[in-house]
């Protein structure tokens, strides 16, 4: 591949707001690059084969993490992969000790996921390599954002002018702050939707609108963004029981074939079937959370390539 004529302006991505529009068209166009590379016999290109990666993930997950190996992989990058569970941040080792001891290593890049907000921005304060934020608690998860955005694309051709709809758990989702701040950049109307407990007070701040109707905010959209309830987020509880919350909050197929129009229905995973969404809908025509996971990969390797291009 050649080499990025266009460079980003940030060189960490810590989150969707560090990142201008032009950065977000141009990681879009070279995901599209690598998403030919990606069905092509042979799926690897040699564009990061000096560059080592470290994966430090401070919380569980399997997505994310494996669609950043494998994104890495095929630019063929060297690749640790660090989990807090099993490492000596459970003997007390603080986060800037672990990362310091990987870099010693001659690490180039960090994919971190963090349980805090800021995390990143903490440590892109404190050591030299290059920090990708794979989620800091509640806070933000700017490749998802980006693979949604790029995922919406693809369905539909563009996104300005398009009326997105975020429903579920706004309060504890990095997903739905990323999705936002990414939407309103490439000129979507944005609504979110839930019960009022879930709706963070500062969301119209943001500029979108809110309704805690579903029906009406499936009604108004182009795109439905179904979130997953965050228990293991909650401390106390947000709504009665998870079967009121489906009742009043969760999609299925009865519900989409009423709606006056068809719609697009989109899930970050991973899907608790029954309750935000269920099978019959997320296996459905109308849904593309598979394309969502082929995306991920590609536009991880934009995220990477592009970053790689910046070091120096």
């Amino acid at each position: 591949m050649k080499e990025a004529i266009e460079q980003l302006s940030t060189r960490h991505l810590l989150g969707i707001k560090d990142l201008n529009a032009n950065d977000i068209q141009l990681i879009f166009e070279t995901a599209q690059t690598f998403k030919d590379v990606l069905n092509r016999p042979i799926k690897k290109v040699p564009s990061l084969r000096d560059i080592t990666i470290a994966n430090i993930f401070f919380e569980n997950s399997t997505r994310t993490r494996l669609s950043f190996e494998l994104a890495e992989k095929r630019l063929s990058a060297d690749t640790i992969n660090f989990a807090a569970s099993s490492s000596s941040v459970s003997k007390g080792e603080t986060l800037i000790d672990t990362v310091n001891n990987i870099l010693a290593m001659k690490v180039d890049m960090v994919v971190l996921r963090h349980p805090y907000p800021g995390a990143g921005v903490f440590l892109k304060n404190h050591i030299g390599a290059q920090i990708i934020n794979a989620g800091d608690g509640a806070h933000e998860h700017p490749t998802q954002a980006l693979l949604d955005a790029f995922s919406i694309i693809e369905r539909l051709g563009e996104i300005k002018g398009k009326k997105i709809a975020i429903i579920g758990d706004i309060l504890h989702s990095r997903v739905a702050l990323s999705n936002i701040l990414c939407l309103k950049k490439l000129g979507a109307e944005v609504m979110v939707c839930g019960p009022t407990t879930l709706i963070p007070k500062y969301i119209k701040s943001l500029g979108v609108k809110v309704e805690h109707n579903l029906l009406n905010a499936l009604n108004w959209c182009d795109v439905a963004n179904m979130l997953r309830i965050q228990l293991e987020r909650q401390d106390i509880s947000y709504f009665p029981s998870l079967r009121e919350y489906s009742m009043l909050y969760g999609l299925n197929k009865q519900i989409l074939d009423s709606l006056k129009k068809e719609i697009i229905i989109m899930h970050p995973g991973p899907i608790n079937r029954g309750v935000e969404i269920t099978s019959d809908v997320a296996d459905s025509k109308h849904s593309i959370i598979l394309d969502q996971v082929e995306n991920g990969v590609a536009v991880r390797m934009a995220v990477l390539y592009l970053l790689a291009a910046q070091r120096g």
